[in-house]
């Protein structure tokens, strides 16, 4: 009818959602709803990933196993030894290497811990009487009452509770290393066909994309892994020979220590190194400590500016404060074993995020290069 307003067409309101959405608002405002959805699907698989750590942790310690060792496997597949044979080979001879040196660090430990039991009683008792000679005003009453407070709280239900846990967690460990070993195995020999069953599952298009982003992302984890036990390696046998010219006890053992510890990136050799000066103080007393602890520091200095950039090259090409970062996340997500895992599993995706922005555009390999993809 004549004088009613007519409602504006629907071409024209749609032109105004659409011109929202696609200035600059409109952008940052989808990015960020991106960025909300994937945070959250990330939250949530690292929830669920933690809940199932029994059967993650395992998987993900094999996986970095099995890339380290993978070469070994078709280095002897290449010299004619069959596919299960030559897995059979690379777990024996790693447990055997294990076993014997468990051996020879529980004989370490069996030799000299009445030593250093005898050098932390000496210190002890230095220590005690330097508190009380009168310089701090300390009575030996109060120092007493110090060490039965201690006594009584090591005692308590909270520490009880705490050992309870803790065998928890070694049946966890145990029942974890046996699930680890047989993922291990069948990684190492069906590692191709299990990653065709994986790839499959996608479009044929993406096969080429997900093959050089798998391929890529094994080189740096297997080189990662080879690499950082280097260097682990030399650490050990350095601080390790330091520590038996110097007369510290337990010198294999925290040697190996060193080892693992190294493993843990910008910490954990330092930490590691730190215990060793702390059992040097305890049984040697501080001088040697101090040299201890020089060592330490210059084969830290060595690791970081050498070996470090020589063994590892591309393998971690992360920025320290990218490192920093993975390696905090691990640590909060999943403890002692997040710390190890967080900065070579944060490599690999910076690696295929790396290689899927390398790849050319319409590249040959690409079998579906000139169709159109679909959406």
């Amino acid at each position: 009818m004549i004088g009613q307003p007519r409602n504006p067409a629907p071409h024209v309101s749609n032109r105004v959602v659409t011109q929202l959405w696609q200035d600059g608002f409109g952008r940052v405002a989808v990015r960020s709803a991106q960025l909300l959805l994937v945070l959250s699907v990330i939250c949530v698989l690292a929830f669920v990933a933690v809940q199932l750590r029994l059967v993650v942790v395992p998987v993900l310690i094999a996986t970095l196993i099995a890339a380290a060792v993978s070469p070994l496997v078709v280095w002897l597949v290449s010299h004619r030894v069959p596919r299960a044979i030559a897995v059979w080979i690379a777990l024996i001879t790693g447990l055997g290497l294990l076993l014997a040196a468990s051996a020879l660090i529980a004989a370490a430990v069996r030799n000299q811990w009445d030593e250093l039991r005898q050098g932390a009683v000496d210190g002890f008792a230095e220590l005690q009487a330097y508190l009380t000679s009168g310089r701090l005003g300390l009575k030996q009453s109060d120092l007493d009452g110090a060490v039965n407070q201690v006594s009584n709280a090591l005692g308590g239900s909270q520490v009880q509770a705490g050992a309870i846990g803790g065998l928890t967690l070694i049946g966890e460990v145990i029942a974890g290393g046996f699930l680890g070993l047989v993922v291990l195995y069948f990684l190492l020999k069906d590692g191709d066909r299990i990653w065709a069953f994986l790839r499959d599952q996608t479009n044929d298009r993406h096969h080429y994309k997900l093959d050089a982003v798998a391929t890529r992302s094994v080189e740096v984890l297997g080189g990662y892994v080879r690499g950082t036990a280097l260097i682990a390696l030399v650490d050990a046998v350095i601080i390790g020979v330091a520590l038996a010219v110097l007369g510290v006890p337990l010198a294999l053992p925290l040697a190996t220590i060193v080892f693992i510890g190294a493993f843990i990136p910008l910490i954990g050799a330092t930490v590691a190194g730190a215990l060793a000066a702390l059992i040097a103080l305890i049984s040697n007393g501080p001088v040697t400590a101090l040299i201890v602890l020089g060592v330490v520091i210059a084969v830290n200095q060595i690791e970081g500016d050498v070996l470090a950039p020589i063994v590892l090259g591309r393998s971690l090409s992360l920025h320290p404060l990218a490192i920093l970062l993975a390696l905090t996340a691990g640590t909060i997500t999943a403890g002692i074993i997040g710390a190890i895992l967080g900065v070579p599993f944060a490599a690999v995706a910076w690696a295929a995020v790396s290689t899927l922005r390398e790849l050319p555009q319409g590249s040959t390999s690409d079998p579906y290069a000139d169709q159109p993809t679909e959406t």
